[in-house]
């Protein structure tokens, strides 16, 4: 079948070439967007009198119902057609005759693609924003039960200072909120219309483009029509932002991970989340949060991908650019995938806090404290952190802990140890003790959570 595009050249292309141009297979998915599109347009060239009424009024209708037809399954898209853009124009044309053919007037595909592409992606942030929230909710939820469970706090994987659980839980809600507010300002950027750019210099013809991006909820439009069909920032922020957020998603994965092995065992899966081992009938594996970690590079695959695609390219628009949505889409779907089942699994873990609480108390993580007891009687700093490294090394070579060293033997160190450090030094006291904003008090985590719950309140 000749294209659509058939002119100046017969419109007869290879198969293998059709086949290797045609991105109907992943630009299929956007056919809401392309059809409420060109009946947005369709008004505006009846305002315009560009397109009578009736005209114009033949043209929704055909929309209408093509979009209907497809919502119900009573029709299929023709993947033998190059693009999703050519088969609505198509099928409209088929259904309504040459009327149909005046749809395209003032407009292009290139600036016809990036107006699609832009209403797709603005509607994938809305929805991984709300997948972000609930993932958040279920941070909340667990810090909530556990603001007072006290854990080991690492540095360099070694253990350094007592916290707890529920503080390191907010630390990833934290990280979550950057995410959202990302997510908010690339959406803003991305909330530009192109449609009107043409092919790259516009049009002659008296068309209202304010208009146009205002039934479709742009908040403006691209003020340069070469930048409007050339510009692909705003996929590349939306994968930056989706690699950055799945950065943080591998973190929190890392450490359930951790968690859940025998050697921390300081938080148990559901069975839900865990799978076994065909070999080895014992194993419960983390495999979502393997999973996660490991579809992290996948995102941020998309990211380079894109990058590379762009980086030499000259205005306006190249074919090169039909590679933009790919990887996009997939990233989108692959975070949508992770963060619906990081939330259920976060909310139905269970946690040891017995064994947190023992791996707190082995690990001289109430060293800090000790040389902060010895500054508060007037030592400086430096002089109680050599004392208190060298309590630390009689401990390990005698088998006890700072809780469980005699008073007689701190005192061989300094005379300013008295009675009053073992209440000083105990784990709960050291936690309740960090009373600084955002610190790790059971206080401080309580306003933390709830500044985050009146963040996804108000957001």
């Amino acid at each position: 079948m000749p294209k659509m595009w058939a002119g100046v050249t017969a419109g007869r292309t290879d198969p293998l070439a059709d086949d290797f141009n045609s991105s109907i297979r992943f630009d299929s998915r956007m056919y809401r967007q392309d059809i409420k599109g060109s009946i947005a347009h369709a008004a505006m060239l009846t305002k315009q009198g560009i397109l009578t009424q009736g005209e114009g009024d033949a043209l929704k209708e055909g929309l209408t119902g093509i979009l209907k037809d497809l919502e119900s399954g009573a029709l299929e898209i023709d993947l033998s057609c190059e693009d999703i853009h050519m088969f609505v124009e198509q099928e409209l044309t088929r259904r309504i005759g040459d009327t149909g053919k005046k749809l395209h007037t003032a407009r292009s595909r290139n600036d016809q693609v990036a107006q699609d592409l832009r209403m797709y992606l603005r509607e994938e942030c809305d929805e991984i924003a709300a997948l972000i929230k609930a993932l958040i909710k279920a941070l909340a939820d667990q810090a909530e039960a556990h603001k007072a469970s006290i854990m080991p706090g690492y540095t360099h994987l070694q253990r350094a200072q007592p916290v707890s659980f529920g503080h390191h839980l907010m630390a990833y809600a934290m990280m979550l909120l950057r995410d959202l507010d990302r997510l908010s300002d690339c959406k803003k950027r991305m909330n530009i219309s192109p449609i009107g750019s043409c092919a790259l210099a516009g049009t002659t013809y008296d068309t209202d483009r304010r208009m146009e991006a205002e039934l479709l909820g742009f908040d403006g439009i691209s003020l340069n029509s070469m930048d409007g069909v050339s510009d692909r920032d705003f996929a590349v922020e939306l994968l930056g932002v989706l690699s950055i957020l799945m950065m943080h998603l591998s973190r929190l994965s890392e450490e359930i991970i951790l968690w859940a092995s025998w050697e921390f065992k300081f938080i148990d899966l559901s069975d839900a989340y865990t799978t076994g081992s065909s070999i080895m009938p014992q194993k419960r594996n983390a495999d979502m949060a393997e999973l996660v970690r490991g579809k992290a590079g996948r995102v941020f695959g998309g990211l380079m991908g894109l990058l590379t695609v762009l980086k030499g390219l000259p205005l306006a628009y190249n074919k090169d650019m039909q590679e933009d949505k790919e990887g996009v889409f997939d990233a989108c779907d692959t975070v949508k995938m992770c963060l619906k089942v990081f939330a259920p699994m976060l909310a139905s873990m269970q946690v040891r806090t017995d064994n947190m609480l023992r791996a707190a108390q082995t690990g001289f993580i109430n060293a800090t404290d000790l040389a902060d007891y010895l500054v508060r009687k007037g030592l400086p700093f430096r002089s109680a952190y050599k004392i208190s490294g060298q309590v630390v090394a009689r401990c390990m070579a005698e088998g006890q802990v700072l809780e469980t060293l005699p008073i007689e033997t701190y005192r061989e160190f300094s005379p300013l140890f008295d009675e009053d450090l073992y209440g000083e030094i105990d784990l709960k006291t050291c936690v309740d003790k960090r009373v600084s904003e955002g610190g790790t008090s059971e206080a401080s985590v309580e306003k933390q959570i709830a500044y985050v719950r009146a963040v996804l309140d108000h957001g």
